[in-house]
């Protein structure tokens, strides 16, 4: 969970799905493109959504659990759920089929998306999903992520989060993590931190795709990197992902959150995508 909060410049609405009250926004008019996250909710996404906008439709969201879309009589998030959640808000806007981009938890919800509803969805775009399984080390991937959430709940926020950045291979020095998840911090902020390493997290890592209905689904699928992202955990989980569907991974300016540092040279390659 690393996200950049912009505000948004596009109207707001929800829809009702089941366990939950989806908060999402619509800008442009155009061919479907869908930006989404797990935990990154809307507003991550709006520099970006803004640049496409001047020729698409397109359709962001804060997942179920985060922010603006509450839970309703339903506890949990997992990429299957995510994905119909998906697959509900396309049907709903009526532009489909889309163009889905997700990143992080998000592209793992669009990769779901793509094997239970192929017409939907024609190109699906996975910017560094982690996907520890598709990995040599996954079993310590995984208990690594255990001890992490186990951390975090027993309240130790700041050594959740040294394990978290250790993990994914992102140097970051101690005291920035003391400095950014400590003191006073915004309500919203904590709640959805909390939802995350309590019910997304280990759903979104420890998920296994179907790399046959992927191959197979008629669903272009295109896996992205982050072109500073080298040697991240992301970085190897999409390298996997991308050698288990035989096709090249595609370079993505920025990092893991490039999208949201450097939405313009992003929009950019993402056209090329598009196109």
């Amino acid at each position: 969970m690393i996200s950049t909060t912009t505000a948004s410049s596009a109207p707001g609405t929800t829809l009702a799905v089941p366990g939950a009250e989806l908060y999402y926004e619509v800008r442009g008019a155009g061919p479907l493109v869908v930006l989404v996250g797990a935990p990154m909710n809307a507003d991550s996404f709006a520099p970006l959504a803004d640049l496409l906008a001047t020729d698409h439709t397109v359709l962001t969201t804060d997942p179920r659990g985060i922010n603006r879309s509450p839970l309703r009589g339903s506890t949990g998030s997992t990429p299957e759920q995510r994905a119909d959640d998906l697959a509900r808000l396309i049907r709903h806007v009526d532009a489909g089929p889309a163009t889905a981009l997700g990143s992080s938890g998000g592209a793992v919800t669009v990769l779901a998306l793509a094997q239970a509803h192929p017409e939907l969805v024609g190109t699906a775009i996975a910017h560094e999903p982690p996907l520890d399984r598709l990995v040599p080390d996954a079993g310590e991937l995984l208990a690594a992520s255990e001890r992490m959430i186990a951390d975090y709940l027993a309240g130790d926020v700041t050594g959740a989060w040294k394990r978290f950045f250790t993990l994914a291979n992102i140097p970051v020095p101690d005291e920035a993590v003391e400095a950014m998840f400590s003191g006073e911090r915004d309500p919203q902020q904590i709640a959805d931190e909390r939802f995350w390493f309590e019910h997304e997290l280990r759903e979104t890592v420890s998920w296994q795709p179907d790399l046959a209905a992927l191959r197979d689904g008629g669903v272009r699928i295109v896996v992205g990197i982050g072109e500073e992202s080298a040697g991240q955990l992301c970085d190897r989980t999409s390298t996997a992902l991308a050698a288990g569907l035989g096709i090249e991974p595609t370079t993505f300016p920025g990092d893991h959150i490039g999208f949201a540092e450097n939405p313009e040279p992003f929009a950019a390659a993402l056209r090329e995508v598009l196109t």
